[in-house]
């Protein structure tokens, strides 16, 4: 038995909490209750939660350092929960430490007294609003999103079209963000035309997930040109979202439009994608999704106008 009956107890209160968080994850995942896995409640309270926890509960030399290692257990066991949400935990991870050291110091404070507790006390009611946000839609900062991102090419401005029309050849991501980030990538498109009406339908690497039995998903998204404007020097076409099992977990896209100008002896390609941020909180998730679509957006500029180029090349 052991000497430390202290020490035993705190082991067994931070156990008993990794498995009571492990089990409202898993809750949570099945039941999608209130949408809460999407809110501040989740990315900001289940950190404050466990730091709060840790501060009352244990008693060890550093509460932040018990409570980074107990973030750390949670999120190594619930990142298999999860599925394609595993790309949000990755990028909620700053936030989620930064959250732990933030409320542990708080807490810390407040809970020994002295001098500095008051000015710590002024942190309680903000840090309160904060995690609510995303609950019964509050959102600090509009949903709505867009990204933007474009290439110049030596092609033609008809080349570049051509290019547009026909099923593109997608090669790797090369921005580091999209590849540290497990995002689906496009691997094939079938569709071609540029008049109102056409369709296309893309691919994507399948969903995986760490559940035992669990078998890889496909996963796509489906447009439809609802707007088209095909000149000599350039164009514009709108691709509306009609069907979306790639991107639908972290955000609401609407459209992506592709425009194209005659520019010099080149031709100069801009991508915007339009969607809704459907994820909390707002001040976090808004900037990160606005330069992950903003790279998706360069990254389909790329695309066709790679595509483009070999064309020109040989005329």
């Amino acid at each position: 038995m052991s000497e430390n009956p202290l020490a035993d107890r705190s082991r067994w209160l931070l156990a008993g909490l990794v498995l009571a968080v492990l089990a409202g994850i898993v809750a949570l995942r099945l039941t999608h209750w209130g949408g809460l896995d999407q809110t501040a409640v989740f990315y900001l309270g289940l950190p404050a939660g466990i730091a709060l926890f840790v501060v009352f509960a244990a008693r060890p030399r550093s509460v932040t350092g018990i409570a980074m290692a107990v973030l750390t257990v949670v999120l190594a066991l619930s990142a298999p929960l999860l599925d394609e949400g595993v790309v949000c935990l990755v990028i909620a991870a700053p936030l989620l430490y930064g959250v732990v050291a933030l409320v542990t110091t708080v807490a810390t404070s407040l809970f020994r007294g002295g001098p500095r507790s008051h000015q710590a006390l002024l942190a309680v009611p903000l840090l309160f609003a904060l995690t609510l946000e995303g609950v019964a839609g509050v959102s600090l900062l509009p949903r709505e999103g867009r990204g933007e991102g474009g290439a110049t090419t030596s092609a033609t401005p008809a080349q570049v079209a051509a290019a547009l029309a026909a099923p593109p050849s997608y090669g790797p991501f090369e921005a580091v963000f999209l590849r540290a980030v497990p995002f689906p990538e496009p691997v094939a498109a079938t569709g071609a035309g540029l008049e109102a009406g056409d369709t296309r339908r893309v691919e994507f690497t399948p969903r995986t997930t760490l559940r035992i039995g669990a078998e890889p998903t496909p996963r796509h998204l489906e447009l439809e040109i609802v707007e088209s404007e095909v000149r000599a020097d350039g164009g514009r076409v709108v691709f509306a979202v009609t069907e979306d099992t790639a991107f639908a977990r972290w955000m609401d896209m609407h459209r992506a439009t592709a425009t194209w100008t005659a520019r010099g002896e080149g031709t100069r390609m801009d991508w915007t994608i339009d969607y809704d941020r459907t994820y909390e909180p707002s001040w976090y998730f808004g900037p990160v999704q606005a330069y992950a679509t903003d790279l998706a957006a360069a990254y389909l500029a790329d695309t066709f106008t790679a595509g483009a180029a070999p064309a020109a090349a040989g005329r």
